[in-house]
C-alpha cells in the first residue's frame, strides 16, 4: 500500500494517493520548516500535500531508498526527492523520512522527521 501511495504521487493519480489514507489521518510534520504541524482529516491531509507539491513543476519525483516494516503496522520510508522550483526553476534535491502507522489497509499516521535515527527513535529503535 505505501508503495502504491508513492507509484501514484509520481504518476500523479492523487485520487489513487489518497485513497490509501484514512477518513481520520493524521499528518505530523515534526521540526521548524515552514509546513510544520499537525494536520487531521484526510482532507487537511491532502491540501498540505497538495500545496506542498504546486511549489515544483511537474516532473517532481520521489525515488523509495528504503522501505522497512517495523513493529505492528508501522512503516519506515527513506526516500529522495528530485524537483525544480515552480516559479525559480531551481533543482532542489532532498531526503524525506516518514513513518507510516497503518490500520485496516488504510494509512492512519504519518510523522514526518529530519533523519532516518530520529525516526527509528520516534518508536523506540535505534541502530
Amino acid at each position: 500500500m505505501v508503495r502504491d501511495q508513492y507509484a501514484a504521487t509520481n504518476e500523479r493519480d492523487f485520487k489513487r494517493v489518497m485513497s490509501h489514507y484514512a477518513e481520520d489521518v493524521e499528518l505530523v510534520v515534526h521540526g521548524q520548516g515552514i509546513r510544520a504541524g499537525t494536520f487531521k482529516g484526510r482532507d487537511a491531509v491532502g491540501r498540505w500535500f497538495g500545496d506542498w507539491f504546486s511549489s515544483f513543476d511537474h516532473d517532481a519525483r520521489f525515488e523509495v531508498k528504503e522501505l522497512a516494516e517495523l513493529e505492528e503496522e508501522s512503516v519506515l520510508v527513506v526516500a529522495d526527492h528530485h524537483a525544480r522550483g515552480r516559479a525559480s526553476g531551481v533543482e532542489v534535491h532532498g531526503v524525506f523520512v516518514w513513518l507510516y502507522r497503518l490500520r485496516q489497509a488504510k494509512i492512519i499516521r504519518v510523522d514526518g522527521y529530519a533523519s532516518r535515527d530520529e525516526a527509528l527513535a520516534a518508536v523506540g529503535l535505534s541502530e
